[in-house]
């Protein structure tokens, strides 16, 4: 019976996500939403790819990495070459943003996860400004003065995006090589010990994520018609973390939850300048003195149902004990 209500559930949702899609895709076409909202509306699309990628690599598997945005930048630049230098299809250069990311996620993970905590972090951080400064100085790309790209990211594009990397993700989470990374993060000498090759389920996890961020870098600059260096500082990838943090370490459902309120609060803030990051750090602090273990903790929104079909049970035992 549980797997069946998991299924239902599962199906039950890729039904609405899709009808949300088509919905919002004649909304957008037929010009019923302010421009403001669509933008909003892809750059929650585009956080929640880069909340669920670094969902993997910290909530899942536990390695702290704060690099995230040199990922993105990969992928932004790399498709962005694609379209602008190359003339390449825009879904070749989704594609082809990507990989090159996961390339790189693989060149700067063989050797960094080999270290813990603290460490890594400083080493993806630094992997981060090194991506970020060469691409400053990269006349190919335009250097500090940025690259113009082509509007090419459209809702259908962006949105299936965004149910691919969830279930990929989600299906990665529930299989073998899931519970191997989650061991891992739950005490990682314990899986050693075990006999998993802990260093082969990190680095797969980092690659997995640098993908599909590199999938969102593709999506962010073909979105917003010119990407700079400035775009992807270190404070994007706090921004990233934040999303995976606030939302629950090891809960996805979580991470998609904080991407969009953070989004929303963000963007809608952005009319007072002056007092917007004050507001935003605010929202943050009240959020971690109250409820430190984030939005939804450890647990997914599938648990609430689980929950209250359980609950419903154990009343109708209770009454037929008390009829007895």
């Amino acid at each position: 019976m549980n797997i069946l209500r998991q299924a239902k559930f599962f199906w039950t949702s890729i039904v609405l996500a899709v009808v949300f899609a088509v919905v919002m895709q004649f909304l957008i076409a037929g010009g019923s939403i302010n421009q403001f909202y669509v933008n909003t509306l892809f750059f929650i699309g585009i956080n929640i790819i880069l909340a669920v990628s670094l969902h993997l690599i910290i909530g899942i598997t536990g390695q702290f990495s704060i690099g995230h945005a040199g990922f993105l930048a990969v992928g932004a630049y790399a498709s962005a070459i694609m379209t602008m230098k190359l003339s390449m299809p825009f879904p070749v250069a989704l594609v082809t943003g990507g990989v090159v990311a996961a390339i790189a996620g693989l060149i700067i993970g063989i050797p960094s996860l080999r270290l813990r905590g603290d460490y890594l972090a400083i080493a993806t951080l630094g992997f981060g400004e090194i991506v970020r400064i060469v691409f400053l100085n990269l006349d190919y790309v335009g250097g500090a003065s940025g690259m113009t790209v082509s509007h090419l990211t459209t809702w259908p594009w962006l949105i299936g995006c965004v149910i691919v990397t969830i279930l990929v993700i989600v299906n990665f989470t529930n299989s073998t090589h899931g519970r191997a990374c989650i061991s891992i993060r739950e005490n990682e000498i314990a899986a050693d010990a075990m006999g998993i090759n802990t260093t082969y389920y990190k680095v797969t996890a980092f690659a997995l994520g640098a993908f599909f961020a590199g999938i969102a870098g593709a999506l962010y600059a073909h979105n917003f018609y010119i990407i700079q260096p400035t775009n992807f500082g270190f404070l994007k990838s706090f921004d990233i973390l934040i999303f995976v943090v606030l939302g629950g370490l090891g809960s996805m459902s979580g991470a998609i939850i904080a991407a969009i309120l953070l989004t929303i609060i963000s963007t809608y803030l952005q009319s007072y300048p002056e007092i917007r990051m004050v507001i935003y750090s605010l929202v943050l602090i009240v959020m971690m003195l109250y409820r430190p273990q984030g939005l939804m903790g450890t647990k997914e929104i599938t648990s609430f149902f689980k929950v209250g079909k359980s609950a419903k049970g154990g009343i109708q035992h209770d009454s037929k004990n008390t009829v007895a």
